[in-house]
């Protein structure tokens, strides 16, 4: 025996040392025994918490039923066997040959790999970690021999079947049984068995209801099981020719996600395979994931959803909601939707909308660094014709409002559509596109530098225009945003630890002047009436797209940055109407959501007071001259972009 273990050890190390070698597996050898099989169940979930350690959810929970060999109908195991390991009643408890191969590839500058018997399957999953390395695998082999030297290949087999990961966050052919045909295990199909057995090899890939291509790799796997288990003889080839591939059952997610919790849950299984966490080590790795968000502002977000979203509103109706911490990037609160399990796609990280006039503060951050002072004094007419790039653009008021001579500081308190344009236009909208950038709004938003982006006709996500609301909170101070905070293993060790790094990307005195400006926003402008009773200092911005297809209020006080988008599912379809409103703009639902959502957020938080203005450019009125072209004669019916001045006084407006 000593002599085969041995001769398996050098076709192993191969180039490696052979005195090195030898000593490090007699080292393992001696030193390592087998784990409790019973240690390996529930526990090895991965739990996400709250910053307060509070349990939000569970990656894998849960989803294992132990059966009994004799349970385990006899086509299962001849379908596993005839996939994974067909000499494995005769085999060894590693495959000399697997491992040769292996270790040449290895030697070759390859992957670490490993031909794994069941035995070898079995010891990776229930004792080790995911990770790749000479020495995980030395103690794979070393628990391999031992295993075979302890356990009958039926104990074996059992308790591989009973632990395997077949996807969807099941564990044993049992629950396996259950997510892919809806029917314990005793009950399978030949055909049912012959899928199962498919699909373990590798869940992401043979899942069908992941994609098509998964499906079609999932039933050239089956024809190859079912031909293996001809030709062992546990089937006859008439059997076989009877054998139809079955249906399979569409894939059903676990209950931890359902409500707004699943879209934390799945925003974090992003984040933490972005930082090198498999899927593989959240399902069974026993992690404990501690996130930024603070649990009394996350139930905040919610109840302000419920109770300030209309009732009666369109199925199709989305509300998104970003809360960060300025100047850190922690995710204080994310709602990204009534319930994952009816729509996956998260309104506050994934889903897209027009922005509107929520970039307006863009192209007022360009002209204060331009020395343009709130005190200039614009021509507020409207309609306007202006030049882009020799094309005539013609720019209204929302419903054509009249404003006159006013100026910056009032222009952006109603958000004057005919001031703005030629605003972007002097400080130049290339200069407004940059701003954005280093605001906090990623590359991936398109962005054209054209006089109309100051109007908002790009499709931010919502967390985008939070993050840059807090880089204004910060008085000019951007971090990038993030949910994860740490990451503990199953032994309390830390594996990570975020560290969060603000940049600088404006001048204090820049954000004085900008958050005194959009501070009247909230304190005469277009935000008043949906941010009423507030009863804080805070400072904000509306934004309606065009025709009210989008509605938006997004603010900050000193402590906290928010904001929530109202969207449909196409940009053609308008909010008007919803909740018994004829115009649905940002200063509605969405201020009045976000002012329901700050109070509680903030409850008991002291009242904080921004920075004085410095009124760069001085406090002297400067009359700007617009960069108009001729009117055309059919302006005054063509409104374009959407001011956000509510038209329904607040004693008319149904409270939502």
């Amino acid at each position: 025996m000593a002599r085969k273990i041995i001769f398996r050890l050098i076709i192993f190390i191969g180039g490696f040392s052979f005195i090195a070698g030898v000593s490090l597996f007699a080292y393992a050898y001696f030193t390592v025994g087998i784990p409790n099989p019973n240690d390996y169940v529930n526990s090895q979930a991965t739990i996400i918490q709250y910053s307060n350690g509070t349990e939000i959810g569970r990656i894998g929970s849960e989803n294992r039923t132990i059966v009994p060999f004799a349970k385990i109908p006899l086509n299962l195991r001849h379908a596993v066997l005839a996939a994974e390991d067909r000499s494995f009643y005769t085999n060894h408890a590693f495959s000399v040959m697997g491992i040769a191969r292996a270790a040449l590839n290895n030697l070759r500058g390859g992957s670490l790999q490993g031909g794994s018997t069941i035995t070898q399957q079995y010891a990776k999953t229930a004792f080790l970690t995911p990770e790749r390395s000479i020495q995980r695998k030395i103690k794979e082999l070393v628990i391999s021999i031992k295993l075979e030297s302890q356990l009958s290949k039926d104990q074996i087999f059992e308790n591989y079947l009973n632990t395997i990961y077949f996807g969807r966050g099941s564990y044993g052919v049992e629950t396996a049984s259950e997510q892919y045909f809806n029917r314990t295990v005793n009950k399978l199909t030949l055909a049912q068995s012959a899928v199962l057995a498919s699909i373990l090899n590798s869940p992401g890939n043979y899942d069908p209801s992941y994609s098509k291509d998964n499906a079609d790799r999932l039933k050239a796997r089956f024809a190859y099981v079912i031909k293996g288990m001809v030709k062992d003889g546990w089937i006859t080839q008439e059997v076989a020719n009877k054998t139809k591939f079955p249906a399979v059952r569409d894939r059903v997610t676990a209950g931890s996600l359902s409500g707004p919790k699943g879209h934390i849950i799945a925003r974090a299984q992003l984040e933490l395979n972005a930082l090198g966490f498999t899927d593989e080590q959240l399902m069974i790795g026993g992690l404990i994931v501690r996130t930024t968000l603070d649990q009394k502002a996350q139930q905040a977000a919610v109840d302000a959803v419920d109770k300030q979203t209309p009732k009666k509103a369109p199925a199709d109706l989305h509300v998104g909601l970003v809360a960060i911490r300025p100047g850190t990037g922690e995710i204080i609160a994310l709602y990204g939707g009534k319930d994952y399990l009816v729509r996956q796609l998260s309104d506050a990280t994934q889903s897209i909308a027009l922005a509107g006039s929520t970039f307006k503060p863009f192209a007022l951050i360009a002209a204060l660094e331009k020395a343009i002072p709130l005190t200039s004094i614009w021509n507020g007419d409207s309609p306007q014709t202006f030049d882009d790039a020799g094309k005539p653009y013609p720019v209204s008021n929302y419903g054509n409002e009249q404003w006159g001579q006013i100026n910056l500081l009032k222009a952006t308190a109603h958000s004057v559509n005919t001031i703005y344009v030629p605003l972007g236009i002097e400080v130049g909208p290339d200069k407004v596109v940059d701003v954005a950038r280093r605001a906090g709004i990623p590359e991936s938003v398109a962005m054209m530098p054209t006089p109309s982006v100051v109007l908002g006709p790009a499709s931010p996500h919502v967390i985008d225009v939070a993050a840059a609301y807090a880089t204004f909170a910060a008085q000019g101070v951007y971090a990038k945003p993030f949910l994860i905070n740490q990451v503990q293993g199953p032994n309390k060790g830390v594996l990570y630890q975020a560290r969060p790094q603000g940049q600088e990307v404006f001048t204090k005195d820049v954000m004085a002047d900008l958050t005194y400006a959009l501070g009247e926003v909230v304190r005469s402008g277009t935000a008043t009436y949906g941010t009423a009773g507030l009863g804080r200092p805070a400072a904000g911005k509306t934004g309606t797209s065009e025709q009210n297809a989008s509605a938006w209020f997004s603010g900050y006080t000193p402590q906290l940055a928010a904001s929530v988008a109202f969207f449909r599912n196409t940009a053609s379809e308008t909010l008007n109407g919803i909740g018994g409103l004829s115009a649905v703009t940002g200063g509605t639902f969405p201020a009045k959501v976000w002012t329901a959502f700050m109070k509680g957020a903030l409850a008991g938080e002291p009242k904080m007071s921004f920075p004085k203005p410095v009124h760069i450019g001085g406090k002297d009125p400067i009359v700007m001259t617009s960069p108009t072209l001729e009117p055309l004669p059919s302006e005054s019916a063509t409104p374009t972009l959407a001011s956000e001045t509510p038209t329904t006084s607040p004693s008319a407006t149904p409270t939502p």
